[in-house]
């Protein structure tokens, strides 16, 4: 692992008027030109089957410029612009790699009003930042410093739903090191009823944070609901609707930083489930609390944790059978109904369904790490079933009790 990662640091900041019509401006000419070269992408594909590349998007640009219809997109920062065609680049590169989906137009309401500047662009003395074309340094809140000594690379500016500032300054953080070696690893079983269950028995539960501001988000959603569409009343609505989503955000992002972060410095290695969120969000009933639960997100800090400090995440494959399975003897039970919270094996133990898979996590991940073996059961035949009790059996030989 290198000595020091890139690591972005975001602020909240406060414009002037002056400031805030500008940036808005270059919001509004980043969207633009991104969905005028990815018409021209499209279109020269469609009817030519040609290619268009970054260099030629970027000649494109120039030519915009020169246009009667155009000209005000040279009233902003040139850089903004062609850093958004490196970005539409690389959602195309993304796309023939299989990697992603053709990327889609970017609407003036829906889409992230953001703008990103290089090195160029910018000025970063003293602790003051000044961006080009932008009169005065901006008025940031420094609600923790930059690593001693760090110069910003990038910095992205953005405004969210509910109308809050940022910026966000990309450094390379040197103060980021692999921790001392420990020798703890866990198993974390992911959950509703608790967020966490890890395989030492604790049990983390679950905030519920857009839960506690149900009633009144659907109350301002009622109330946004009735104005006049288009009306200064609406754009008030919309806004107070949109403080109370970001106010849910801000507080599970928070709770899962804080969360992971403990996991990472206790734990040498963690073994998580390699759920499929998407297709789990497709029942109508667990939806939103899927959703508010946030596992996707907690799966990305944990990951890029670990590898900032020298820890390791196993992911299990998600059709192991971690539930079904004694942690004990190893016998693997013909079913196991969600709800159904605690069962005893034929061996005489009795389980807790969430500690048992969290424990069955863990041995089967420690075994992929030693050895490879695959944990992914085929149920397709007796015998299949056969050779994943068996399989499985050996993955958690290590945590039976005689």
């Amino acid at each position: 692992m290198a000595t020091h990662v890139k690591r972005a640091y975001k602020y909240r900041f406060y414009p002037t008027d002056a400031q805030a019509a500008e940036l808005s401006r270059t919001f509004g000419c980043v969207r633009k030109v991104y969905n005028l070269a990815l018409q021209a992408r499209t279109e020269a594909w469609v009817l030519r089957q040609e290619r268009i590349n970054y260099n030629t998007t970027s000649a494109m640009l120039t030519a915009w410029k020169k246009t009667e219809e155009l000209a005000y997109l040279g009233d902003v920062s040139s850089v903004p612009l062609q850093q958004a065609l490196r970005h539409l680049q690389t959602a195309f590169t993304h796309f023939f790699g299989k990697r992603a989906k053709y990327p889609r137009f970017k609407s003036k309401k829906k889409s992230r009003r953001s703008a990103e500047y290089i090195i160029s662009a910018f000025r970063f003395r003293d602790g003051k930042l000044t961006l080009a074309k932008v009169a005065e340094p901006l008025d940031i809140v420094w609600s923790r410093p930059l690593p001693a000594g760090a110069q910003p690379s990038t910095v992205t500016v953005s405004r969210d739903a509910a109308g809050r500032w940022f910026v966000s300054m990309l450094v390379e953080d040197q103060t980021v090191k692999p921790l001392s070696a420990a020798g703890a690893a866990v198993g974390v079983d992911a959950g509703l009823d608790h967020l966490l269950t890890l395989s030492t028995g604790e049990k983390v539960a679950n905030p519920r944070h857009e839960r506690r501001d149900r009633a009144r988000l659907a109350r301002a959603q009622r109330e946004l609901s009735r104005k006049v569409k288009g009306s200064a009343n609406r754009a008030k609505a919309r806004l107070k609707v949109a403080r109370i989503h970001t106010r849910i955000a801000d507080r599970r992002r928070d709770g899962l930083h804080k969360l992971t972060t403990r996991l990472v410095r206790e734990n040498q290695t963690i073994v998580i489930e390699d759920l499929t969120v998407r297709n789990l969000l497709k029942n109508g009933k667990l939806a939103r609390a899927i959703s508010d639960a946030s596992w996707t997100e907690l799966r990305s800090m944990l990951e890029y944790k670990a590898h900032w400090y020298g820890r390791e995440v196993i992911a299990v494959d998600r059709w192991f059978p971690s539930s079904k399975l004694c942690s004990n003897c190893g016998t693997l039970q013909s079913t196991m109904p969600l709800h159904v919270r605690t069962w005893t094996c034929d061996c005489g133990t009795t389980h807790d369904r969430d500690v048992n898979a969290a424990k069955n996590l863990l041995a089967a991940g420690l075994a992929v790490s030693a050895c490879g073996a695959g944990v992914r059961p085929q149920r397709s035949t007796p015998d299949g079933q056969l050779a994943v009790k068996q399989e499985t059996q050996r993955a958690t030989a290590g945590t039976s009790r005689p």
